[in-house]
């Protein structure tokens, strides 16, 4: 049986590559798609016969064209992803992007650690939650 991919939202080169090789390090199975801006997430998740149907969405606040809480609002009002588990991961400490996180529907909100160990540890708990615990709702 095929996993469901994990849909990576990350900008910044240095983020994405330390997410790579925590999802690595822990033996994550799952395939890694990574959007680098708000705008190519919508079309992965909304690109016709070829919509991506992620495991969970990991969304980082911060990017380019369209920002991370204007996708988590687009996910949210989407039937066919309205049950996507989206954790914000992000290195944003604004109250307001927690807050507005939670009041659009986000399942978990997480701060990025700068320690490697730190990261990597999160990332395992993560993908232990997400991806092995959590019991999804049917597709």
């Amino acid at each position: 049986m095929a996993l469901n991919p994990i849909l990576l939202v990350e900008d910044n080169p240095d983020d994405e590559a330390l997410t790579l090789r925590a999802l690595a390090k822990n033996k994550i199975q799952n395939e890694v798609v990574v959007a680098h801006d708000g705008a190519e997430a919508l079309a992965r998740l909304f690109d016709g016969g070829t919509a991506l149907r992620p495991a969970v969405v990991l969304l980082d606040l911060k990017l380019p064209k369209v920002d991370g809480i204007e996708v988590l609002r687009r996910i949210r009002m989407a039937p066919a992803t309205e049950l996507t588990p989206v954790v914000v991961l992000t290195s944003s400490k604004e109250e307001q992007d927690l807050v507005m996180s939670y009041q659009l529907g986000a399942n978990s909100y997480i701060r990025k650690p700068v320690d490697f160990l730190q990261f990597t540890e999160a990332v395992r708990q993560l993908g232990l939650y997400w991806l092995i615990l959590n019991e999804a709702p049917p597709r």
